[in-house]
């Protein structure tokens, strides 16, 4: 049989911890019973630098449930890179890992389906949203449109799929081998290919504390996946530099025609709304431009992309010296 490692970022999330360890629990109970999965089968919750509860219930359900295992970063890395590190711990040992969020909004019972899907012979299997009832319409919305935006300028993405999704072994250590530091796991997770299905689920309300992508973060979050998968921006401000040339030689066609024709007046309205108007697109310009540089800045110093300060998977679940010669980490 096969270990599963489920891995679980968790940031400020004391008030909902007990209640996800306990349905987890159940569902590898479950699976262990069918036979679908190995004893030595694990959740592997990621503290992702929170300051609360977080990391002491993790510790104290490891002492009496031997499904609970974590790793504490040494500070908040955002929700990917938690992902990330988890990903490359469990990747030590683990046949097949499932990412979930701790809120446990995802269905957990669609990890059985996804087990099941793998003893198929897939290799990644993409959770999906079967309806967005319990988001907002401003949400439904935008998020329908983010997809297609993203498929129309060549990124490959799931719609309806966020970072739920197992992964066999060999998918994740093909993933982790990617070297860039600015991750959209949405993206990237397509690029690696193998055999692939989908696992369709209803998405729930949250049974306690808060989420940690309110609007401001789910835009920035939009657009960082843009910048890190397409140049189109950047093309896109070629077009509009053309697009601003042709519109200009029209405009001096036609100034030079009321010259000639003697009706010419000093206009003061337009000379203003020209420089604010040029004045605009200039910073949009060097805004786009300087955000890809930021992302070049970024991966050229390649910081790591977290720090463990405390490892309770590794401990409980110790490698072997062979597999330790082989092991590459790409923190």
């Amino acid at each position: 049989m096969d270990k599963l490692v489920a891995v679980i970022p968790a940031y400020f999330e004391e008030e909902i911890l007990d209640s996800t360890i306990s349905t987890l629990t159940d569902i590898y109970e479950e699976l262990l019973k069918d036979k679908k999965i190995s004893q030595d089968s694990t959740m592997l919750f990621v503290n992702d630098g929170s300051t609360d509860q977080t990391w002491s219930i993790i510790e104290n359900s490891r002492k009496g449930n031997p499904f609970v295992t974590g790793i504490n970063l040494s500070r908040n890395t955002g929700h990917q890179n938690a992902l990330w590190a988890g990903m490359t711990v469990a990747s030590q040992d683990a046949d097949m890992i499932v990412t979930i969020d701790a809120d446990l909004q995802d269905d957990p019972r669609a990890i059985i389906e996804m087990v099941d899907d793998y003893h198929a012979g897939y290799d990644v299997v993409y959770g999906v949203r079967n309806n967005r009832d319990s988001d907002t319409a401003f949400k439904r919305d935008t998020a329908g449109l983010f997809y297609k935006f993203m498929n129309k300028i060549g990124v490959k993405t799931i719609p309806n799929h966020a970072d739920f999704r197992l992964l066999s072994n060999r998918a994740v250590k093909n993933l982790l081998a990617f070297p860039e530091r600015n991750l959209f796991l949405r993206g990237m997770v397509p690029l690696v290919g193998f055999p692939s299905t989908k696992v369709f689920y209803a998405r729930r309300v949250r049974k306690a504390g808060k989420s940690k992508y309110p609007l401001r973060k789910m835009l920035l979050f939009a657009w960082d996946g843009i910048t890190s998968f397409s140049e189109v921006p950047i093309r896109a401000i070629m077009v509009l530099g053309l697009t601003m040339v042709v519109f200009s030689a029209i405009y001096v066609l036609y100034a030079l025609i009321r010259w000639l024709t003697g009706y010419t007046t000093t206009g003061w309205t337009s000379i203003m709304i020209s420089i604010w108007l040029l004045g605009g697109i200039e910073l949009i310009v060097v805004g786009i431009v300087g955000e890809y540089i930021g992302k070049i800045f970024k991966e050229v110093k390649r910081r790591p992309r977290f720090i463990i300060q405390e490892d309770l998977y590794t401990k409980a679940n110790p490698v072997p010296r062979s597999k330790k010669m082989d092991k590459s980490t790409h923190a």
